[in-house]
């Protein structure tokens, strides 16, 4: 038996008329009942609530205020859970909607009794339908995008894979429209450099991310050990043939010999709200990706925003690019103080400090 998250986009769920495409809807469902029956356990992380609330009311655009865009939302959750409930209800299954907001899971309580609720869902053979609960979700509290709330979610679970049914069948070499030449990546081990270069921006009207957010979530997935398959989801059988591992994907995984890391330094690295961030010098990101290394004040070479000791923070390496996220031990004023220093030289001014790093290796996650 295996434990599937799958997310469907907005752009993948409306038809060609603007309308929430009960026929695709019909399929998805089919495919949910039949890895069901064939014994496997399924999360659906589901957009498209503001898309159907803006029918639903009228607006042939996406609003550009937030009060109206939560009230599409609003109107819109109701409708497409109820079209999911219909429909899985013919094949003799029960649903239940699940909304959260980054706000539910930042604390590790709220984060642990949502997994609570997950696991006694599923054990009552009930499918979880999960989607940002965007009538009162504010910025900060925001996930962004349903990729990085599948992930959030297939981490919290522990699910043995995480599939996003996009518009697309998987990371192309370049953007396949406007390149003829572009090839498509069918696995991908690690996020370099190279690799986030590949992605452009949102490709439609209705949804707000675009392949950036998918390896951003693919990135989390290597951290976590959790398979990641990103395909067409309009294709037939597309669930099944990524499930099975056919058809037309890219799959993110990390090497077999790449352990899986703790479940507190998942939390921190995918749930915790970052506050800041801190940028690191070459041989930090080495130490750090390389030798799995505490991040030392001398590998430090610069410091955004403002932030306490026990605060989670972004690391960034020379170019900007994420490639980690942990608990600082300084504020932003302390490691302006002593960014750059070596710990014999710490010592000197703050004999307390001598031997603590700015994030220990035990609460921080490498991307």
């Amino acid at each position: 038996m295996s434990l599937i998250v799958f997310k469907v986009g907005s752009s993948t769920l409306m038809g060609s008329d603007n309308e929430l495409d009960l026929a695709f809807v019909r399929s998805l469902c089919s495919q949910m009942g039949e890895l069901r029956r064939a014994g496997n356990q399924v999360v659906l992380v589901s957009s498209g609530a503001a898309a159907v609330g803006r029918s639903l009311l009228g607006f042939t655009e996406r609003p550009g205020d937030i009060p109206t865009l939560q009230a599409c939302a609003a109107a819109g959750q109701t409708k497409l859970i109820e079209r999911y409930a219909e429909v899985l209800a013919e094949d003799g299954i029960k649903c239940a909607q699940v909304l959260l907001t980054r706000g539910d899971v930042v604390d590790r309580t709220g984060y642990l009794n949502a997994r609570n609720t997950f696991e006694r869902l599923l054990d009552l053979g009930v499918i979880p339908i999960v989607n940002e609960n965007d009538t009162v979700s504010v910025r900060e509290f925001s996930f962004g995008d349903n990729d990085m709330l599948g992930a959030i979610v297939a981490s919290l679970i522990d699910a043995d894979l995480y599939v996003i049914l996009s518009d697309i069948d998987g990371l192309y070499t370049a953007n396949p429209d406007t390149h003829l030449n572009a090839k498509l990546i069918d696995r991908v081990e690690r996020v370099s450099s190279k690799i986030v270069a590949m992605a452009g921006g949102a490709g439609s009207s209705y949804g707000t991310g675009g392949m950036a957010t998918k390896i951003r979530a693919g990135r989390a997935m290597i951290a976590a050990g959790i398979p990641m398959v990103i395909c067409k989801g309009r294709e037939e059988g597309a669930l099944l043939s990524a499930v099975a591992g056919t058809g037309r994907h890219t799959r993110f995984e990390g090497p077999a010999s790449m352990g899986h890391e703790q479940a507190r330094k998942l939390w921190i690295g995918l749930a915790g709200l970052s506050r800041g961030s801190i940028t690191v010098d070459d041989g930090a990101v080495y130490a750090l990706e390389r030798d799995g290394a505490s991040l030392l004040p001398v590998g430090v070479t610069g410091v955004d925003g403002t932030f306490d000791a026990g605060d989670t923070v972004n690391v960034l390496d020379s170019k900007g690019q994420l490639i980690a996220r942990g608990i600082t031990r300084y504020s932003s004023d302390d490691i302006w103080r002593i960014h750059g220093l070596r710990l014999e030289v710490i010592k000197r001014f703050w004999p307390d400090r001598d031997d603590c790093p700015v994030i220990h290796r035990d609460e921080l996650l490498v991307f």
